[in-house]
């Protein structure tokens, strides 16, 4: 070989190890290697990315399917700085792992496992900026990953943020329903077909057995979660604002649940355990069912004329003393016209009949919620108010119609609640509430919200389906008031005078629904007459003894029907189930049952049973059961099926 061809080659091999050697190193700049995080089961995996101009991104993968490709995370300064970005490096990463229970005050069971592995990771930026430092703080768990943005405590200069770089794009155009306030969900709806702003609960099926749901936990401050979309994407945005981040302060927690059907989201306590533990001894709080003064108003039975005044309520507080129900809810009006502004909660004359029922109440183990409105809760001082509710006796309060800005409506909130917690009063928040986003693990006296369509509320009813949708949405934000219940379908009319609307239900769904929702105080909407008048879907109701123990939805499809079985403070276990306009036969497992024998009373739609033309045929039977069995029932279109499983002989 000739020295030429020699020195030939030697340049090529040369040129070759060169090129690889950039190749090498462009792709080590382009992005930094991390470890990726796992659920404790290993079953979700997230996992990260820095690229070469200090941009960070996650990904996740479910069960090695990747769900959530590349996603950036992060924060825009109103000066169109990002960060992380260009000049911020990944300075450490802490790592960590729990392994402990909580047990909440009331919830959806009395023991709730606290598992998760966590990476802080520290970003350090170029030391020109105001803000140099920012902690994004990751836990997998098996129902899900978190993740939130704190700035450390040693950071002096506040600065103001004018978006959140956080996205969640979606590998694949799926299928999702969301929120939207007191009417029925938007969706299904394919990702590509978004095109604007959407509110949370964000539920997504990603395959017949990965389903997904985007929401937050823990707003300390700020503006409630909003996210939005183009048409034609699949990836979203967080369109709601930060605000100014300062020493000390951190970001809601941003949230994707995680499960094999939605019911393993429905059953999940992700959301209430990134908010803190409760400050204070909430031991007085009383979770349960309630009766409600504002849709008996003008029905008429045996004589009698129901109204929102002291006969008519005495006779809610007896019936409720009678069936395990622990509070009778006072509406609008008892101290003037709610939209007055002269209108006085603390008036001495319009509050005697209030106090005299309080009283009364107190004598049968029966509560009463007062009602208070915006107007009132913030012309007359809201701490006397409160005060004063205590004073008098009361066991809660319904705040309605909040406003101002998203912002202020969640420090609005968070103040009442507090001080209600102070004042050992309840709390229900209605017409348009903040989300839930954990509430009631930092304050268990935040029962409930009207977070959906409540059924039989501003001057409108819905349809089966939104029912077995909202479920799978709303509720997975946490407890909601939604008012099931009716029993007086008769039909047609429906009782309130200001209200005929028919109610498109049966009778057996609207018991199966009152077990279905979850809330700490479920409100019944009929009067006493008409649930004595089925005793057994009465009983059922009546053996809904909160706090649960257990509760887990054995089967369910978005937008179809779902079936939820809860184990009451007595042992009792119950079942509701209910579906969508159609028709269908359900085979109920038993297996969640303990060992030994049950007497199960089964309730069901009787013949020809339909959700418009004939509501309030039911049929029961008795049988003794183990868990070894199946329990197959038939739902009418639109309707529903009750259990009550009572242990009779131990194995």
């Amino acid at each position: 070989m000739s020295f030429e061809l020699k020195t030939t080659i030697m340049t090529i091999y040369n040129r070759i190890f060169l090129v690889f050697c950039l190749l090498f190193f462009a792709c080590f700049l382009s992005a930094t290697p991390i470890k990726p995080l796992k659920s404790p089961d290993g079953k979700l995996i997230a996992n990260f990315q820095l690229d070469q101009n200090g941009n960070f991104y996650y990904s996740l993968e479910i069960n090695k399917t990747e769900v959530i490709k590349s996603s950036r995370l992060g924060y825009r300064l109103v000066q169109s700085d990002d960060i992380p970005s260009a000049g911020w490096s990944l300075n450490d990463i802490g790592k960590r792992s729990n392994n402990s229970v909580w047990k909440p005050v009331w919830g959806k069971r009395a023991i709730v496992k606290d598992e998760y592995n966590e990476f802080v990771f520290d970003f350090k930026g170029p030391p020109d900026k105001k803000l140099n430092r920012l902690l994004i703080e990751v836990r997998a768990y098996n129902d899900g990953i978190a993740f939130r943005y704190r700035i450390p405590s040693e950071e002096t200069d506040a600065v103001i943020s004018d978006s959140e770089l956080t996205e969640f794009c979606f590998a694949a155009d799926y299928t999702a329903w969301f929120y939207n306030g007191e009417y029925p969900n938007i969706g299904p709806e394919k990702l590509s077909a978004t095109n604007g702003k959407r509110f949370p609960v964000m539920t997504v099926k990603a395959g017949n057995n990965i389903y997904m749901a985007i929401h937050e936990a823990d707003l300390e401050f700020g503006e409630p979660l909003v996210l939005q979309s183009a048409a034609g994407s699949t990836t979203f945005s967080v369109a709601s604002k930060p605000g100014k981040l300062e020493a000390g302060t951190q970001s809601a927690w941003r949230v994707i649940l995680c499960g094999n059907s939605p019911g393993v989201l429905v059953d999940s306590h992700l959301i209430e355990l990134l908010n803190p533990d409760p400050k204070g001894d909430f031991s007085w709080v009383r979770p349960g069912t309630a009766v409600w003064d504002w849709r008996i108003n003008g029905a008429k039975i045996d004589g009698f004329t129901y109204g929102m005044n002291y006969p008519s309520w005495v006779r809610m507080v007896d019936f409720a003393s009678e069936n395990n129900i622990l509070n009778l809810v006072l509406d609008a009006n008892w101290y003037g016209p709610e939209a007055d502004s002269k209108s006085n909660p603390l008036d001495d004359q319009k509050s005697q009949d209030v106090i005299r029922i309080i009283q009364y109440g107190k004598q049968k183990g029966v509560g009463v919620f007062l009602y208070l409105n915006d107007v009132g809760g913030r012309k007359y001082p809201i701490e006397q108010t409160l005060k004063q509710y205590s004073q008098w006796g009361a066991s809660g309060i319904k705040y309605g119609f909040m406003k101002g800005s998203p912002a202020e409506k969640n420090d609005w909130t968070r103040k009442i609640t507090a001080l209600c917690a102070q004042n050992h009063l309840l709390c229900d928040f209605h017409d348009g509430p903040v989300h839930p986003y954990g509430q009631m693990r930092t304050y268990p006296n935040a029962v409930t919200r009207e977070y959906c369509h409540s059924q039989l509320d501003a001057h409108r009813v819905f349809v089966p389906s939104t029912f077995v949708t909202t479920v799978f949405v709303n509720m997975v934000a946490g407890p909601i008031d939604m008012d099931n219940g009716m029993f007086d379908l008769r039909q047609g009319n429906t009782t309130r005078v200001d209200e005929n609307k028919p109610v498109p239900s049966t009778l057996v769904s609207e018991a199966a629904r009152t077990l279905i929702v979850f809330s700490g105080i479920t409100i019944l909407p009929d009067i006493p007459e008409y649930y004595r008048k089925y005793p057994e879907l009465l009983r059922f109701i009546a053996a809904q003894k909160i706090p649960w123990q257990e509760s887990k939805t054995l089967s369910g499809e978005i937008g179809e029907y779902i079936v939820m079985a809860r184990k009451a403070a007595d042992g009792v276990w119950l079942v509701g189930a209910a579906t969508n306009e159609s028709p269908r036969e359900i085979d109920i497992p038993l297996s969640f049952l303990n060992s030994g024998k049950y007497e199960i009373t089964v309730i069901q739609d009787g013949e020809n049973a339909h959700y418009q033309t004939n509501r309030e045929v039911m049929k029961s039977e008795k049988i003794t059961s183990d868990s070894s069995r199946t329990v197959h029932v038939k739902l009418a279109a639109g309707g529903g099926a009750c259990l009550i499983m009572k242990q009779i002989q131990n194995k």
